[in-house]
Formats: structure tokens, C-alpha cells, sequence
């Protein structure tokens, strides 16, 4: 899952590239793997059409409406990965012994909380994972980021460490300007001694790739690889 998706069919003498290797569907398809690509509200067909002033951020205006409502964005948009499930459960054709989430950004935050639902196996969240302190608390961010109450309770490492024992693969841009490098370690060390005391060390690890914001395909799918049937 990803904030847009573009998904296009190579043709054999023009491949196509889409940029940021957000081509997450074709990397599923591509690995013998079935893809549900989910369409983030306030994006594409699930922008905000019915008001006459629009926020030039296409997250706030959703964002707003959750609040006035008693949700957040963020709880919106899991409750979709969650009947995506229930939709997969129609389709005989989906092994959902092995059903995972994975998304960059905005994606990597939802796959980040939806990973808790119970159905999910595994779970692989891009560019999203940092101490709150340091990113959505000193750095500017989209409205969907923030979540009422929650430092009260929790860090992102104990977020993350909410999904223990299972395979947990985070991926990080070392050149990320609003997920900073020093803060992605420190979240990942709390989450790592947390899978250590759940005796699953193994199945917590974290890619750094060489950039910015953005998804990298194959030191991602290479750490996933051990995980996965076949």
C-alpha cells in the first residue's frame, strides 16, 4: 500500500520504471505473490470532491473530518486494510497463512498499525518508522501522522513492538529528511529488545537504503526472503 499507486504492465522492449521502486504490486507479482493494492482515503478517487475549499494538502482535509467525528485518519485507513482482509477471505486463490502488509510513507505508517491485526504475518513498513520525538514532533508532517493522546502511552518502538514474535522487516532512507537516521536506530533498538524478550530477535531487522523517502526493493525483499514459503 503506498499514498498513490501507479501499476503498469512492462512491455518487453520498454520496461517500465516507476520511480522510487513504489512499484509494489509488480514486486509481489513478480515474487509468485498475490497484490491487493489499497487506495489510501484522500487520495486519487478518494480525494475530498464535495467542498468548495479544498486544503492543498490532500491529507487535512480528511484528517479534520475524522477528528470532528471522534476517529483519526489513521484508524480510518486501517479499518480499509482490515476489510480488505475480509475481502481476501472470498478469494480461494489467496493463501492467507502468509498474508502481509507493505507500504512507503504515508503506506508504511498504516502497515505499521495494521500490522497488529491478528490475520497479518507479516509485516514490511518504509520511510515512517522514527522516535516520534524526532520526526512527527520537530519536523513538519502530514495531519494523518498524529494520533490523540498516544505519546500519554507509547513510542513508536512499542507500536512496533506490539507486533512480536512475527517477521518485522523495517526499511529506511539514510538521506531521509523527516525520518532522521540517528532516530530510526533508537526506535529500532527499543523494538529490537523488545522481539529479543519475546524470544524472536531473528525475525526484527532493519535495511537502510541509499537515498531519501522513498521504498528500496531489493535489500527489502532480500531481508523478507527467509520469511516467506517457497
Amino acid at each position: 500500500m503506498h499514498n498513490s499507486i501507479a501499476v503498469a504492465l512492462e512491455d518487453e522492449d520498454r520496461p517500465i520504471v516507476v520511480e522510487g521502486d513504489r512499484d509494489f504490486a509488480l514486486g509481489c507479482m513478480k515474487r509468485g505473490i498475490a497484490a491487493l493494492c489499497i487506495e489510501q482515503r484522500s487520495f486519487g478517487e478518494r480525494r475530498e470532491k464535495l467542498q468548495s475549499r479544498v486544503s492543498p494538502h490532500m491529507c487535512h482535509d480528511a484528517a479534520m473530518h475524522a477528528l470532528m467525528l471522534g476517529r483519526t485518519l489513521a484508524a480510518e485507513r486501517i479499518h480499509d486494510v482490515a476489510v480488505g482482509i475480509e475481502y481476501l477471505r472470498t478469494r480461494p486463490e489467496v493463501d492467507l497463512t502468509e498474508l502481509g502488509l507493505m507500504g512507503n510513507s504515508g503506506g508504511g505508517t498504516i502497515t505499521l498499525y495494521a500490522a497488529i491485526l491478528p490475520e497479518v504475518k507479516l509485516a514490511m513498513p518504509s520511510c515512517s518508522f522514527c522516535t516520534y520525538k524526532a520526526s512527527i514532533m520537530s519536523i513538519y508532517h502530514c495531519a494523518d501522522n498524529y494520533i490523540p493522546g498516544l505519546l500519554q502511552w507509547a513510542e513508536a518502538g512499542d507500536i512496533a513492538g506490539l507486533y512480536a514474535p512475527r517477521p518485522l522487516v523495517i526499511v529506511a532512507g539514510r538521506d531521509d529528511e523527516i525520518f532522521p537516521l540517528p532516530q530510526v536506530y533508537e526506535a529500532y533498538e527499543q523494538v529490537k529488545r523488545i522481539y529479543i524478550a519475546a524470544d524472536a530477535a531473528d525475525n526484527c531487522r532493519l535495511i537502510i537504503g541509499d537515498g531519501g523517502h522513498r521504498f528500496y526493493a531489493e535489500p527489502a525483499w532480500q531481508a523478507m526472503k527467509p520469511f516467506m514459503k517457497g
